[in-house]
C-alpha cells in the first residue's frame, strides 16, 4: 500500500475544518506522545505527521472525506493506554485524537443508560454515575486513564468480568464515522434487537479499522450496596489455580472478580507502593476475590469464600470491608504493569485467554519454554475468566537486545499454539493491534482470516483507517 505524504496543503485543510489550536504539525516535541501507546517492548513507536483534534462527528467526517481523496491514513487515537500498538500511527499520515471529545451527554435514570463521547475517562463516568447510585460495570482496571471509546474498540475486558462481563456486553448503540466519512448510527436503548446483523457488536473490539466511534450509549446497573476483598496466600500457583472453581462450586457464589498475582508479581508490586502483606516468605501465589452486593450478602460471602479458601490450601485468609483496606490491595494490583516497567525493563507483556481449567496447563508450558529460551516468566491476571497476563523476562539482564527479541518470538509462537490447543486464544482483552497481528496464524485458520480481511475491505477500500492493524499489510 502507497500513501501519500501529508503536505502544508493539507495542513492547511485540516486547520480550516477545526481550527489552528487544534492541529500539530512540525512540533516534535508535542507528537512525541502521540507515537505509543503502553507497550512494555521496544519498536513500536512512530511518529505521526500530523495530529488533530476533532470535537463534533461533522469535523471527523470531513477529515475522513479528506483523507480518502489525498490517499493520507488516519489513526484514531484514545488515551494511547493500549497494549497492543493499535494507536501508533504505522504510516505516519493523521493521528486522529480523541481527547476533547470527553462529554457524558445524558444519564437516562429510566432506562438505565448513558450516553457518552469516546473521550470520557472510564472513571470519570463512574464517578458521575456513583451519585446517582449507578454504576458501569463494563471498565479494565486502566480506568483511570483509559477512554470509554477505546474501551468500545478493543471490548476491553477486566478484572470483574466473570460476573459482570467485558465491555460488548453494556454497548446498546453507537454513532460511527465510516472511513469514508459517512456517520452511521447504530442500535439505541432498546435492550432486544435481532434486524439483520449485528453490526454494532462487529464494530465492538474492532480496534479502529472499520470506523470511528463519536457517541457511545452503555448500559448500567446498581450500584452493590456493599463489598469487600479477600487476599489469600497460598503455597503455589497450582493450589490457589485449584481453589478458585472449587470455591464456586461449592459455594454457588459468584465472586465479582478472582485474581491470580504470582509470588514475582507481588513482590514487584509492593517494592513499587512501598506496602507489605502477609505471608510473602511463604506464600508462591496470591488469590485477590472481592464480592459484592447487600451487607449482609457481603458479609456471609466472604466467610464462606474465605473458609473454602483455607480448604482449599491456603496459608491464611485476609479480609478487607472498608474502603481504604479494599482500596489498599485492589490498589497493588493494579500497579503491577507499572511496577514491572519500573524494575524489570523490556518485556514482551501477553493477554492469552483459555478455558480456566485449562490455566495449570498453560503456565506450565510458559514456564518451560521461558526456561528453554533464557527467559523468566510472571503471571498475574483474571483467573476467575481464564485471561492471565503472562510477561516474558530476561533472566540475564545482560542478554543482547536482538538475542531477546528472538527469544521473545520462539517463545510466543510455541506458546499461543498450545493455547490453542488448549482451546484459548492470544488475546482475551488488550486486542491484536500492531504486536499480534504476526501470530494470526497460529490460532486462527485461513477462512477467517480471509473473512476478516474480506470485512475490512467491504467497509475501508481504500485501506486509509489504522491500517497495519488486525489484518492486511505491514508498512513497507
Amino acid at each position: 500500500m502507497t500513501y501519500q505524504k501529508v503536505t502544508p496543503e493539507l495542513v492547511a485543510q485540516l486547520t480550516e475544518i477545526i481550527g489552528s489550536k487544534y492541529v500539530i504539525h512540525d512540533d516534535m516535541e508535542k507528537m512525541i506522545p502521540y507515537s505509543h501507546d503502553e507497550i512494555f517492548e521496544a519498536g513500536y513507536t512512530t511518529m505521526p505527521e500530523v495530529v488533530v483534534k476533532p470535537r463534533t462527528a461533522k469535523e471527523i467526517s470531513l477529515i475522513m472525506q479528506l483523507a480518502v481523496q489525498e490517499k493520507v491514513p488516519v489513526t484514531p487515537r484514545g488515551a494511547g493506554s493500549g497494549l497492543s500498538g493499535g494507536a501508533v500511527p504505522l504510516y505516519g499520515g493523521i493521528l486522529l485524537s480523541l481527547e476533547r471529545m470527553n462529554s457524558i451527554l445524558e444519564i437516562d435514570m429510566g432506562n438505565l443508560m448513558v450516553v457518552v463521547e469516546p473521550g470520557v475517562i472510564t472513571n470519570e463516568l463512574n464517578r458521575s454515575l456513583a451519585a446517582e447510585g449507578l454504576f458501569y460495570a463494563g471498565y479494565p482496571l486502566s480506568l483511570e486513564n483509559c477512554f470509554i471509546g477505546g474501551n468500545v474498540a478493543e471490548n476491553a475486558g477486566g478484572a470483574r468480568a466473570i460476573k459482570y462481563g467485558v465491555t460488548g456486553r453494556y454497548v446498546h448503540g453507537l454513532e460511527v464515522v465510516l472511513p469514508d466519512g459517512r456517520i452511521m448510527e447504530l442500535g439505541g436503548k432498546r435492550l432486544k434487537d435481532v434486524t439483520g446483523y449485528d453490526l454494532l457488536q462487529l464494530l465492538v473490539g474492532s480496534e479502529g479499522t472499520l470506523g470511528i466511534f463519536t457517541r457511545i450509549t452503555l448500559g448500567v446497573l446498581p450500584l452493590p450496596p456493599a463489598s469487600a476483598v479477600l487476599l489469600a496466600p497460598f503455597p503455589d500457583v497450582e493450589s490457589a489455580v485449584r481453589a478458585a472453581p472449587r470455591m464456586m462450586i461449592e459455594s454457588g457464589i459468584v465472586p465479582a472478580a478472582i485474581e491470580l498475582i504470582d509470588r514475582r508479581s507481588m513482590e514487584l508490586c509492593c517494592r513499587f507502593r512501598n506496602e507489605k502483606v502477609p505471608n510473602m516468605e511463604q506464600a508462591g501465589s496470591y488469590l485477590l476475590i472481592e464480592v459484592d452486593g447487600t451487607t449482609e450478602e457481603v458479609e456471609q460471602n466472604y466467610n464462606t469464600l474465605a473458609d473454602l479458601c483455607l480448604e482449599g490450601g491456603a496459608l491464611d485468609v485476609y479480609v478487607a470491608n472498608t474502603p481504604a483496606t479494599r482500596e489498599k490491595f485492589w490498589k497493588l494490583r493494579a500497579a503491577i504493569g507499572e511496577a514491572l516497567k519500573a524494575y524489570c525493563g523490556e518485556n514482551a507483556a501477553e493477554d492469552i485467554v483459555v478455558p480456566p481449567a485449562s490455566i495449570p496447563a498453560l503456565l506450565a508450558e510458559a514456564e518451560s519454554l521461558s526456561n528453554q529460551y533464557g527467559l523468566e516468566s510472571v503471571c498475574f491476571g483474571h483467573l476467575g475468566d481464564g485471561n492471565l497476563h503472562i510477561h516474558l523476562l530476561k533472566k540475564d539482564e545482560n542478554m543482547a537486545p536482538e538475542k531477546f527479541r528472538q527469544a521473545i518470538h520462539a517463545v510466543l509462537k510455541k506458546l499461543y499454539t498450545r493455547a490453542r490447543q488448549l482451546g484459548g486464544t492470544l488475546s482475551g482483552e488488550h486486542g491484536i493491534g500492531h504486536k499480534r497481528k504476526k501470530y494470526l496464524p497460529y490460532v486462527l485458520g485461513k477462512t477467517e482470516l480471509d473473512l476478516m480481511q474480506g470485512i475490512k475491505t467491504v467497509f475501508d477500500p481504500n485501506n486509509i483507517l489504522n491500517p497495519g492493524k488486525i489484518i492486511g499489510p505491514d508498512p513497507e
